[in-house]
């Protein structure tokens, strides 16, 4: 259960980092001298309009990332698209392609525009590429944590299965063969029982693998998704809040989906795989509330905001295009079931093109 509960506290680290480096530095308060003025365009601000809208948000949002999220569990009942099957590769394909579009045509330019943006000083904003920066050194951290993790698992796994392998296995003095409990149902010498248990012993670090990849996945979208609510829940621009709700509600839905097929891959139990889900339903959510608490001292466009969710932006898009290409799109890409069919590589890259390409018209709005 404490590899679950990790979402939960990341996105409360994150929170109270947000809190305390958008109200307690100088820079970020409405007061600020240094603070650019908005564009004026009173016709859009409306502060109960826009109350009533953040609240249909926060629901709307929820439901629609549920529904995302879950889908691929229950999708499992469907023979078709159950791990196993070609099917569950083409849509996971279109869901990779969803994650990456949002690295690289969501995440990555608002943090460009943020980290550029004339209200910072030229000097260093101006004169070095933070936004890349961020981004490459979010992405080989992710890369450090994933080798890592993955390494610690193996071992461990190995660990836990030579003892059963050991034990099963009940030397003959006599004739030199190896007998074989009931239990494991083989019958034969050594050669046999170690095949089977070196099998065994892949499958299972695969599925470490699949579990590492869902839980780092996770917590990349848990940043984005808070950055996101708290832009929403910030502004009384009802202008901008409308456009947001409904772009947001189809992609929340749309990277649940992604995020859903990672989780089901893990094989994890209802509870963990609902633990998990929730934990994405609410972080969107979690953050328009967190801006509509923070909306008096948080301005948008106060240079300490700016800095603070544009590194938060950079290192979000660096780990989801890591994650998107070489966790999800290359490893499905370049393992034995696509090898082996030329037309299920056509198939599945034109799902990416789909997913990405849909994603990236979406950029227009949200």
């Amino acid at each position: 259960m404490r590899k679950t509960q990790s979402p939960f506290v990341f996105s409360v680290a994150i929170s109270i980092f947000l809190l305390l480096s958008i109200s307690h530095f100088p820079g970020a308060l409405s007061q600020s001298q240094n603070q650019c003025k908005p564009e004026s365009n009173n016709r859009c601000i409306d502060k109960d309009k826009a109350l009533d809208l953040k609240l249909i948000a926060i629901f709307s949002i929820l439901i629609t990332s549920l529904i995302g999220v879950c889908l691929p569990f229950f999708a499992r009942s469907v023979p078709a698209f159950q791990p196993e099957k070609s099917h569950f590769l083409i849509v996971k394909s279109f869901a990779s392609g969803i994650i990456l579009s949002t690295g690289f045509m969501h995440v990555l330019p608002d943090s460009f525009d943020m980290l550029s943006s004339p209200c910072l000083v030229d000097n260093p904003w101006h004169k070095f590429p933070f936004t890349g920066f961020v981004a490459m050194i979010s992405a080989v951290f992710t890369l450090m944590v994933d080798s890592i993790t993955t390494s610690v698992f193996t071992k461990s796994g190995r660990k836990e299965l030579r003892p059963e392998v050991t034990s099963a296995e009940t030397p003959d003095q006599e004739t030199g063969s190896v007998q074989v409990h009931p239990s494991h149902h083989v019958h034969g010498h050594g050669h046999g029982l170690h095949g089977d248990s070196d099998k065994e012993l892949g499958s299972y670090l695969q599925l470490l693998r699949y579990r590492v990849i869902a839980i780092v996945l996770e917590l990349g979208i848990v940043v984005h998704s808070i950055v996101i609510g708290l832009s929403v829940g910030a502004t009384n621009n009802t202008c901008t809040i409308k456009g947001l709700v409904a772009a947001l509600c189809f992609h929340q839905m749309f990277e649940g989906m992604g995020l859903g097929g990672c989780i089901l891959q893990a094989e994890y139990g209802w509870v963990k795989k609902g633990v998990m889900a929730f934990f994405f339903a609410v972080t969107t959510p979690f953050g328009v509330a967190l801006g509509m608490a923070l909306s008096k001292t948080y301005k948008e466009n106060s240079p300490d905001s700016l800095i603070t969710v544009g590194i938060l932006n950079a290192s979000s898009a660096g780990l989801l295009i890591y994650m998107a290409l070489v966790d999800l799109l290359a490893a499905d890409f370049m393992g034995q079931k696509m090898q082996r069919s030329i037309k299920l590589q056509l198939k599945s890259y034109v799902a990416v093109l789909l997913g990405a390409g849909g994603m990236a018209v979406m950029a227009k709005w949200a």
